[in-house]
């Protein structure tokens, strides 16, 4: 995955919006379930702007990532228009 550039980690593929079930909450690494999740819609939170929301295919488990809209490798913005509002 290209590195974001503008000051936050991104943990999905800018191209798919595809991430993996890394962590139980956010940066923490803690889970072992490690399987693909599904980019399934967006959500705005106050102070974190736009994020795509995923769930893991193995568990369900659900996350809201921030979206990189600027720099070098931005997110792929036809991508994430085309998923629903939750």
């Amino acid at each position: 995955m290209p590195a974001s550039t503008d000051g936050h980690y991104r943990n999905h593929c800018p191209y798919c919006l595809w991430s993996l079930h890394v962590d139980e909450l956010p940066g923490d690494r803690a889970s072992e379930c490690r399987r693909p999740m599904e980019p399934v819609g967006l959500v705005e939170k106050s102070g974190k702007g736009w994020q795509v929301v995923h769930r893991c295919t193995a568990c369900g488990h659900r996350q809201p990532n921030r979206l990189v809209r600027d720099g070098d490798a931005p997110d792929d913005l036809d991508l994430v228009l085309s998923l629903p509002w939750l």
